[in-house]
């Protein structure tokens, strides 16, 4: 068995669905389908049940499951640990100013566990680019979220957080349980610099043109609400600080966090930051939430 075909097959049971999977692999689904029915046949076993209702795991493929995961993992490292004796063993991170994260921590923690050898550089970027660098070239990966132009891009969802109005505490609205967007169409809201991801942007202003003040980090966008009276978009479990209060959004979807790289990019040491930063954000699913933005 090869590595290749074995993400290949760990891509097709993580989404249960060649088409996502294919997506995810950045391939066309036909020569997937070939790879796994020949994967099949080498091992003389059905992995998938395929049917109208969806895509499942055989007992067997729950097996291949464990061992490719595990398989994987140790070539990674194997890369990793020639790539640290070679001398050329460091990454540099961008972070969307989620280094407050417990997630985050947890990765951190993670990482220098498993790379003890590999030196991390970060790099904290305002909001005005979403990719923390990866379009310029700055970043070899970046914890952010989504959504932006994500052409040239692998990205993976690593956690959703539920999304509110930051507003004053005095502010007419900061007494109702929740809100709607349209609650806030008169609204002054803070923008982004011109020249933003206009997909960022749009998310972060409920899907319409706004005006407000301009701003490019997370402190200047609770000043302009402090100060201005000023309405914006955060999570809804940040802790917005003094004179600050988050109202739950109703018809918002949630933010999502995710780890990106540049498509193609065969840097072990980022395919074992992506694994680390998937398991260190489910392990803390049930944790509450620092903000991001706003």
């Amino acid at each position: 068995m090869e590595l290749r075909t074995l993400r290949y097959f760990v891509a097709v049971a993580e989404e249960l669905h060649f088409g996502r999977a294919a997506a995810r692999l950045h391939m066309s689904q036909p020569p997937l389908s070939r790879a796994i029915r020949q994967l099949e046949a080498d091992l003389g076993a059905v992995l998938f049940h395929r049917s109208p209702a969806g895509v499942f795991l055989t007992p067997a493929g729950t097996v291949l499951l464990q061992e490719a995961r595990t398989l994987l993992g140790q070539a990674e490292r194997a890369r990793a640990r020639v790539a640290a004796a070679s001398g050329a063993a460091s990454l540099t991170v961008g972070l969307l100013g989620d280094s407050a994260d417990p997630d985050v921590r947890r990765l951190a923690g993670a990482y220098r566990r498993r790379h003890p050898d590999v030196e991390v550089r970060i790099r904290e970027t305002g909001l005005a680019d979403p990719t923390c660098g990866l379009h310029a070239g700055h970043v070899d990966v970046a914890l952010t979220r989504a959504p932006f132009d994500g052409t040239g891009l692998t990205v993976r969802t690593l956690r959703t957080d539920a999304v509110g109005a930051l507003l004053r505490a005095d502010d007419p609205l900061a007494g109702r349980p929740a809100l709607r967007l349209a609650d806030l169409a008169d609204r002054s809201w803070f923008t982004f610099p011109e020249g933003t991801d206009p997909l960022w942007q749009a998310y972060w202003n409920g899907g319409a043109t706004r005006e407000g003040p301009v701003v490019r980090a997370v402190q200047e966008c609770r000043q302009a609400v402090l100060w201005n009276g000023t309405v914006g978009v955060t999570l809804l479990a940040h802790d917005p600080g003094a004179g600050l209060i988050v109202v739950p959004l109703v018809d918002m979807e949630p933010s999502r966090a995710v780890v990106a790289w540049t498509a193609g990019d065969g840097n072990p040491l980022i395919r074992s930051f992506a694994a680390l930063a998937a398991a260190a954000f489910q392990g803390g699913a049930d944790r509450p939430r620092t903000g991001t933005h706003g």
